[in-house]
């Protein structure tokens, strides 16, 4: 008796064991779930009629093959869009000027670009969801007409902005590329994490197709999909070992953050090239001052980065007749009649004017143009290097051909700087320029042979940030030729020029990034390595277990469907009588056997 209610004992175990296995093989129907998603993917609400595929089956028709691979296309290019324009924030000022100047009013493009993108990437990775979820629910796929419709939009809206923005703003790709230096670990950590998440529908639509044993073509669409996955998962594995980043340094290699220069003085805090502004780049920590000069048609140089008074002035109102003249065809007293600052507060460029108070508001707006004296005075005054593009006037202008001469009588005669605190940029007559004052630093714009360099007495270079490359400021710190940057006002990108090893940087936002204690993304090559072993060591190590569960749930489908249970006779009879035998001599009490009798059911379905 005692052997045989051991024996009942362990049977029972043996049948919670088996119900709890039952249980893990089941395959689950999530029915509201996959109302949901049918009714958001293919607007099928009411009349959602169950369409699952069996095991080797084709997802859906060709027609549906054919949208779920525009979806694909559709995903990878509105991410491409987004990113491209979400990276080149550095420059939306530049670009919303260029609009202007092509329209004739003011709008931030920029912005409303940045939110289509984003708004067309999430429609589409909303129905790139829902197509994978009801994959991996196995469910036919059917897209409704008007996603259908909204794809072909997308893609058509997608490829023509970055087209046009291509063809007018091509330095953004230089732009792009230099973020993959410091995004590159952290894209590389989110890509291991989708390819993860992708391995539990395919290893179950794998082993439910091998399961069954299929016809040739369906074990060939097998190892096609098994081998592109197993590609790419590898190819990411491996991409590491050709990433390269200037801020993945040994400790104490880092050298020192670049200086600031205020690009036109401080454009978000005032605005640009007006006393104002300058004093506000001071006060803000800059370094240097940069600005563009221009000649007044009586011989005064004054602060003016564009040809026309249209954009910075209030042109329109005081000389309504002369809108589109050209500012150096202006007097120095008409010029002092308008005012360079109401501009600022209207348009608001950089959405920065709310954060002035009342009195800088009230400074602002009657800031009038500046002169190149006092604008030198006040970085003498400072103590700060200036540099600056000089623009030469138009035909028929008394200084034509003087120009030159002029701003150098007034660096020597009219201000109190020194003239080693000048970076001198024009290119034009320059062994001229060195010859009237030696002490200017002189600055090229172009990227010239180490040689003609040394011949012209360069000590320092301007160029544009995607010129950016740690090679090219080695090799001219080599021969003490300083670099600075232009235009760098984003954080990533201080962060990429201070890795890089710039000496400088022109910035519109020195108050931003003179708070950086250090650069963005920065790490050890010990800290690199062991994020990149460890994600992709808990990638394959979660796939693998995917892939084996999955492996162990069809396999223990097949066989439970080939053995069936007998429920009424047999050796499920004879268990049941042992268990009440046992029951009965333990507590004087029937067995009920109906809470083990739904499992074993389950196991009978299945």
């Amino acid at each position: 008796m005692a052997l045989s209610s051991s024996a009942a004992l362990s049977r029972l175990r043996l049948g919670q064991l088996s119900g709890l296995r039952g249980k893990v093989l089941q395959r689950y129907e999530h029915r509201p779930l996959v109302s949901c998603l049918a009714g958001l993917y293919g607007c099928q609400w009411k009349r959602y009629q169950r369409r699952r595929t069996e095991p080797g089956d084709c997802c859906c028709n060709k027609l549906e093959g054919a949208t779920f691979a525009l979806l694909v296309v559709a995903f990878c290019l509105t991410l491409i869009f987004l990113f491209f324009w979400g990276e080149a924030q550095n420059d939306y000022n530049d670009f919303d000027w260029f609009s202007f100047g092509n329209l004739g009013f003011w709008f931030p493009w920029s912005v409303v670009l940045l939110v289509i993108a984003a708004a067309l990437f999430t429609y589409i990775a909303v129905l790139m969801l829902l197509a994978v979820c009801l994959l991996s629910e196995g469910q036919k796929l059917y897209l409704h007409w008007t996603h259908k419709i909204g794809i072909l939009l997308t893609l058509i809206l997608s490829i023509t902005a970055t087209a046009v923005l291509s063809d007018l703003w091509s330095k953004e790709w230089t732009t792009l590329l230099l973020s993959f230096q410091v995004t590159a670990p952290y894209l590389h950590l989110g890509g291991m994490l989708l390819t993860t998440a992708l391995a539990w529908p395919i290893a179950l639509h794998f082993f439910r197709m091998t399961s069954r044993g299929e016809a040739h073509s369906f074990y060939v669409r097998q190892k096609l999909i098994i081998g592109v996955y197993l590609a790419v998962l590898f190819a990411l594995f491996l991409v590491p070992l050709g990433m390269y980043s200037p801020c993945i340094k040994e400790e104490g290699k880092l050298g020192p953050a670049p200086t600031l220069i205020g690009h036109r003085g401080a454009p978000m805090l005032a605005p640009e090239n007006t006393l104002m502004s300058f004093e506000k780049a001071v006060e803000a920590g800059s370094d240097g001052l940069e600005t563009d000069v221009t000649i007044s048609y009586d011989g005064v140089p004054f602060l003016m980065h564009d040809r026309t008074l249209r954009r910075t002035t209030n042109i329109r109102e005081v000389f309504p007749n002369r809108t589109d003249s050209l500012a150096a065809m202006f007097t120095w007293g008409e010029l002092e009649s308008l005012n360079a600052g109401s501009w600022f507060l209207f348009h608001d460029p950089f959405g920065t004017a709310g954060s002035l108070g009342v009195e800088e508001q009230a400074q602002a707006w009657n800031q009038s143009i500046c002169s190149l004296q006092v604008f030198l005075e006040l970085a003498a005054k400072g103590g700060k290097q200036v540099i600056f593009d000089l623009y030469r006037p138009p035909r028929g202008h008394p200084y034509r051909d003087t120009w030159i001469q002029r701003t150098l009588e007034v660096i020597q005669n009219e201000a109190s700087i020194h003239s080693d605190q000048v970076l001198w940029l024009p290119s034009y007559l320059r062994a001229l320029v060195q010859e009237m004052d030696p002490l200017l630093q002189q600055t090229s714009g172009s990227q010239l042979p180490l040689e003609e360099l040394q011949r012209n007495h360069i000590v320092k270079l301007n160029l544009h940030y995607s010129a950016m490359s740690t090679e090219l400021t080695r090799a001219y710190a080599a021969v003490n030729i300083t670099t600075n940057l232009y235009v760098i006002s984003q954080p990533w990108l201080y962060s990429l020029a201070w890795c890089t090893g710039v000496h400088s940087v022109t910035t519109n936002a020195p108050q931003l990034l003179r708070a950086m204690q250090t650069p963005l993304f920065l790490m050890t090559p010990d800290e690199y390595n062991l994020m990149w072993i460890l994600t992709d060591l808990l990638s394959l190590i979660l796939i693998l277990i995917i892939f084996m569960f999955h492996w162990w749930r069809e396999r223990g489908l097949s066989f439970c469907s080939a053995s069936k249970v007998m429920l009424d006779n047999g050796t499920y009879s004879k268990f049941r009588t042992e268990m009440s035998d046992v029951w009965s001599v333990s507590s004087g009490e029937k067995l009920s056997l109906r809470t083990t009798t739904p499992n074993l059911a389950t196991i009978a379905e299945h």
